[in-house]
């Protein structure tokens, strides 16, 4: 961990930070005092985490440090995995009952009956636990069913292809955190797992939002998306909570909408008629 954070350091240029250039400088990098300065901790406690004297830090150090550094995603996750192997802390502390991840016979069966709608069984933790062939055919190009297990909240803030897929990203993004506040205590395990994951790997738009004043997820609305073969799509949604888990039913906000997923699930016009506000 030590060894990564020095060499990111030595590669960042003082322009990048909007540091001027002195000409006595011996590194294009930056000093430790810099970063030090620009991520909020001390030169002291900077030197002892390069020097692996502390294998400890926190999420919001790491965050800090992980900002400042201008560190990809690709870069926070490497970050994030060297300082749990440092700390020895590769396995979650036990307490604390698991997300639901078992998905019920009359779930799915309801699923197979919602065709050609596009549905989704999320849990707690917004993991991807069931969905119709219809929410696959719109979901799946956009990257929302990327990874194992597919994560809502993952792809929104650590997928570049996020802000592209959605137009209103701020206003999704609020709703991802809002949902995991109001879904699970501070004190669940996973949930504070998943924080720290994220705290890294996602930085400040993920830890501003969780440091604000908590609000109630909304149940329903319309989402706007950018899907790559059928362009806007405007998605009416409701949200029906099943024990640990919550159904996303979505169905087009307007016309352009309703030909569009007919286009995708291959259906004639019409099958998936606009809902009006």
């Amino acid at each position: 961990m030590g060894t990564f954070l020095r060499s990111r350091r030595e590669t960042v240029t003082p322009s990048q930070v909007g540091l001027p250039i002195s000409r006595r400088r011996r590194t294009p990098g930056l000093r430790r005092a810099e970063l030090a300065t620009i991520s909020g901790i001390s030169v002291d406690y900077l030197t002892r985490l390069e020097q692996g004297r502390d294998r400890h830090p926190s999420p919001q150090v790491l965050a800090a440090l992980a900002d400042a550094l201008q560190l990809s995603v690709g870069e926070r996750v490497q970050l994030r995995n060297l300082a749990k192997a440092a700390s020895g802390a590769d396995v979650l502390c036990p307490g604390g009952l698991p997300p639901e991840r078992e998905v019920r016979p009359t779930i799915r069966a309801l699923l197979d009956r919602l065709e050609p709608t596009p549905a989704v069984l999320l849990n707690r933790l917004g993991e991807t636990l069931a969905h119709t062939s219809a929410y696959e055919r719109f979901a799946r190009p956009i990257g929302l069913l990327d990874g194992r297990p597919p994560s809502r909240v993952r792809f929104v803030f650590t997928d570049d292809r996020a802000r592209a897929a959605y137009p209103d990203w701020d206003r999704i993004a609020d709703e991802q955190v809002a949902t995991l506040k109001a879904e699970s205590s501070r004190n669940d395990p996973h949930l504070v797992h998943l924080i720290d994951e994220l705290t890294i790997t996602a930085g400040a738009p993920f830890t501003k939002r969780l440091q604000a004043t908590p609000a109630l997820p909304h149940r329903t609305g319309v989402e706007r998306l950018i899907h790559p073969e059928v362009g806007q799509l405007r998605l009416a949604y409701e949200t029906l909570d099943t024990e640990g888990q919550h159904l996303m039913i979505y169905l087009p906000a307007d016309d352009a909408t309703s030909a569009a997923l007919d286009r995708l699930n291959q259906r004639q016009p019409g099958a998936l008629r606009a809902v009006r506000g």
